[in-house]
């Protein structure tokens, strides 16, 4: 199951208890570093999501490797390697969006080693309908892809 990791940067409101059990406003700099997937074969886990995403893959110890942005930006994926293989549904799972067809890019994703699920539709009644592909990485951890045509309702 994936997991977040934390590290300082952007500043983000928290709360902090004191003593008394009062609550005092404290700004806390903290953005998202990384988000760290257990899984099983983490060099397989990251060359896929590397080719998704059009990151590079960096060692960054053995049997584990970082995903991440050559520009620099924005958070990192993290494959570790563990003993046990993924049980359950993912309860955490992560979006991609194309500005492009979304069953072009369910196709390439695809060619690169993903398995498509189902493509689901939310119904018009619903204030944001919107319609995606659910798909499954090499070592079956849940997906999603849709596309700028068929997101609505997002700043």
């Amino acid at each position: 199951m994936p997991t977040l990791a934390l590290a300082t940067g952007r500043a983000a409101e928290c709360a902090a208890t004191s003593q008394g059990g009062q609550f005092l406003g404290v700004r806390m700099p903290v953005s998202l570093f990384a988000v760290v997937v257990d899984c099983r074969d983490p060099l397989r886990q990251a060359e896929f999501w590397a080719q998704a995403l059009a990151h590079q893959v960096t060692r960054r110890n053995p049997d584990e490797f970082q995903v991440s942005d050559p520009a620099g930006g924005g958070a990192s994926l993290y494959f570790m390697k563990v003993p046990e293989p993924k049980a359950g549904k993912n309860r955490l799972h992560l979006d991609l969006l194309t500005e492009g067809s979304m069953e072009a890019e369910v196709a390439r994703l695809a060619r690169a080693g993903a398995e498509v699920v189902e493509v689901r539709q939310d119904p018009g009644s619903m204030d944001n309908p919107d319609t995606w592909t659910v798909m499954r990485d090499p070592e079956g951890n849940e997906f999603c892809v849709t596309s700028t045509a068929t997101l609505t309702g997002w700043a």
